[in-house]
């Protein structure tokens, strides 16, 4: 009888031992979403680019998620988009219920050595880009810059959210590379707020403005020449700006073309999203198709036309692979952009 007992207690170790005792465990991406709230961080203030791009997503992609959960928008600007690149990666939840967008050239900061940013930039769980950006460098119509050339010798003051943000690596690095003379007044919570010390005359112009960013947010002002294009950022031209010079081709040497481009490839990262790591490889699949197929939703499209919001998609899947090959330049190459990109002390 004993040995029966004990054989009995045996066997019920080993079904324990294959079957989770949590039910938890075993649901379905559709079962966990059911009623649940999903936070998304965007790391800066509201009205700005990545505020009107992230809260548009929000309203469509829950009904593309297993379980129709609600997408909470919530800002939480700071160095750049650091502030909340660090708090994804280490303190939001890891069950999926927590992603947000930072700026572009946050996930390369690790890789320039930009003390401020805790995380591996590839252990994040990428869902996707809802663009492959071109920015731009614009000055105000009363600084007396007309053109990017004029920047060789003349200062063109421009505002900045942070030393991780395009608004403050970009103009460092052209600055870098061709010379130039922008100065930056950093601080700013978002781009609207550069907008708005622009108008004041605080800055007289900004660089690294995401031109879906202009046509969304400020088309007036380029419509009633308020504002001078001066540069094109990014690996092509924009078809809307043909006769703007595009920054690769103002390269004189192919070690300044290297530079740009290296720091130039987050532009098809126009709008990233990401998770922590650690997502469940469920629920990530399903945030990744969810925001594919709120890529290809016909009323989500609808909207990004009135609202004049560019959508050009790029997969989580190839969001990884461009950090990742990013990672392998060559050490001379990234420490020398990197020296070029510090912020002056």
């Amino acid at each position: 009888m004993r040995i029966s007992n004990i054989a009995r207690g045996v066997a019920a170790a080993a079904v324990l031992a294959v079957v989770p005792v949590t039910t938890g465990w075993a649901q379905s991406p559709a079962d966990f979403y059911k009623g649940k709230t999903i936070e998304l961080f965007v790391g800066y203030s509201a009205g700005g680019g990545y505020d009107v791009y992230a809260r548009m997503i929000a309203r469509y992609m829950g009904k593309h998620i297993p379980g129709n959960p609600t997408i909470v928008v919530k800002n939480m600007p700071g160095a750049g988009s650091l502030a909340a690149a660090n708090h994804i990666y280490n303190a939001a939840p890891k069950d999926g219920t927590a992603f947000g967008t930072i700026g572009r050239g946050a996930p390369f900061d690790p890789l320039f050595g930009v003390p401020e940013a805790q995380f591996d930039a590839a252990k994040f769980t990428w869902i996707g880009s809802a663009n492959n950006e071109v920015s731009v460098c614009v000055a105000w119509n009363t600084s007396g810059v007309k053109s990017i050339e004029e920047l060789r010798t003349k200062e063109l003051i421009v505002g900045g959210t942070g030393p991780s943000a395009d608004t403050d690596q970009f103009p460092r690095i052209v600055n870098g590379v061709l010379g130039t003379k922008f100065k930056i007044v950093t601080g700013y919570p978002g781009g609207n707020d550069i907008s708005l010390a622009m108008e004041r005359g605080e800055v007289q112009g900004r660089c690294g403005w995401s031109w879906s960013s202009v046509i969304t947010t400020q088309k007036a002002w380029f419509d009633e020449k308020k504002i001078i294009v001066l540069v094109q950022l990014s690996g092509a031209k924009h078809p809307d700006l043909p006769n703007v010079p595009l920054i690769l081709d103002l390269a004189k040497t192919p070690e300044q073309k290297q530079i740009l481009s290296l720091v130039f490839a987050r532009q098809a990262l126009g709008r990233p999203y990401m998770a922590p790591p650690g997502v469940p490889a469920d629920r990530a699949a399903a945030l990744r198709k969810a925001f594919m197929d709120t890529m290809k939703d016909k009323e989500f499209l609808a909207e990004a036309e009135k609202t004049k919001l560019e959508i050009s998609p790029t997969s989580g899947e190839d969001v990884q692979k461009i950090i990742v090959e990013a990672y392998k330049t060559d050490k001379a190459t990234v420490e020398k952009t990197a020296e070029m990109l510090k912020a002056p002390k």
